[in-house]
């Protein structure tokens, strides 16, 4: 997926609260850190301690948006779609 040069955003549904965040973090940081000018990342977080998953992720200073419901999360991937797209 991030070889495509179509690929503009990408939305993950995680439900696993901290540990889908730490994982996030740290995959998007080492993987994907030079890509922000192409793409963004948004995650949609669910489940246990989500509250602190978002924190983690928001303190990561990486350009990860997050969403509190699904439909929250379609919306601000179609708009950072279209923000990378613009640029």
């Amino acid at each position: 997926m991030l070889s495509d040069n179509k690929v503009r955003a990408i939305l993950v549904n995680v439900f696993a609260g901290i540990t889908g965040a730490t994982g996030w973090r740290r995959a998007w940081s080492r993987r994907c850190a030079r890509c922000t000018s192409l793409f963004r990342l948004v995650v949609r977080l669910a489940g246990t301690n989500v509250e602190e998953g978002r924190r983690i992720l928001t303190d990561s200073g990486l350009p990860i948006v997050t969403a509190d419901t699904l439909s929250e999360a379609a919306e601000r991937v179609v708009a950072a779609r279209d923000r990378v797209r613009a640029a």
